[in-house]
């Protein structure tokens, strides 16, 4: 018995697009849907103003994503939340091509599998472009963080952009991906 080890991306090249081909009869390869990017957001909140709170959480995406993260500063000051001009709100990583589908595979075959109760994401969280947008609670699921180092939880955003033109093409491209959806 032989096993051939496939990347996703290899996978989407080799099985996902004749099978994208054959469901919408499409013409041309380049017809097909793909990823795009994948962009992991974490908020800040109640932990504004603690500093390392902040450099715990751009630790934590760094080791996650393999890349710094962008600080999304306050663009106005709200005074109901504490917030003035410029302070650090939130940190952004935005990942493509190769980096990307290795990130997307942890995440379906290793990331989700760990999260408690989990029953299948709900297709819900595909909007009308066919993007997919994920919420995790807690970041320790990744198995980057290590459970002595970890202060306080903190949950993050993973939106994957496609090139879908609706719904049902998004959908039924990250199913052929592996994503566990709700039945």
């Amino acid at each position: 018995m032989t096993y051939e080890f496939m990347t996703l991306k290899d996978k989407y090249n080799k099985k996902i697009i004749p099978e994208l081909k054959e469901r919408f009869n499409y013409k041309n390869n380049l017809e097909c849907p793909k990823l795009v990017k994948a962009v992991i957001n974490v908020g800040l909140g109640s932990g504004l103003k603690d500093t390392k709170y902040i450099e715990s959480v751009e630790k934590n995406l760094m080791a996650i994503t393999g890349q710094m993260p962008i600080k999304n500063k306050a663009k106005k000051s709200i005074s109901g939340f504490k917030i003035r001009e410029g302070m650090t709100v939130g940190m952004s990583v935005t990942i493509r091509n190769d980096r990307m589908y290795d990130f997307v595979n942890k995440l379906i075959n290793i990331v989700l599998p760990r999260i408690r109760d989990f029953r299948g994401i709900s297709s819900k969280s595909i909007d009308e472009n066919g993007n997919l947008t994920i919420g995790i609670k807690e970041h320790i699921v990744f198995l980057e963080i290590e459970m002595e180092n970890v202060e306080k939880l903190h949950g993050l955003e993973i939106s994957i952009s496609t090139t879908a033109k609706n719904r049902e093409e998004g959908l039924e491209l990250f199913k052929l991906l592996g994503f566990p959806f709700k039945k």
